[in-house]
């Protein structure tokens, strides 16, 4: 699996970087499928008056399907857990589906 990484308004360091692949390439446990995530990661835009708020968001490339998922967060690392919480949830339903087509198909 690629995952392609990029920043809006920050800088994309070993740790944020690390943090990031740790997190999708997780995600293949629930679907061997996955080929591709991309994933940004950076400063929300129109927030500067409630402080600092990390947006994240990542596309996912399965099965001829694009699942995009975006959150944000007072907190960059608690905005990547968002996306692949919500990521996790939206691949197990996707494959459920198709494993339900499959039995039709029978």
């Amino acid at each position: 699996m690629t995952i392609n990484i990029n920043t809006r308004d920050m800088e994309l360091t070993p740790a944020i970087k690390q943090y990031v692949e740790e997190k999708m390439e997780g995600l293949e446990k629930y679907l061997e499928s996955i080929r591709h995530i991309d994933v940004e990661v950076g400063m929300a835009n129109g927030h500067h008056n409630k402080g600092n708020i990390y947006e994240c968001k990542a596309n996912v490339q399965i099965g001829g399907e694009t699942i995009m998922v975006e959150r944000d967060a007072d907190d960059l690392y608690k905005a990547i857990d968002k996306v692949k919480d919500h990521l996790r949830e939206t691949i197990t339903q996707w494959k459920e589906k198709m494993e339900e087509r499959g039995r039709e198909g029978e």
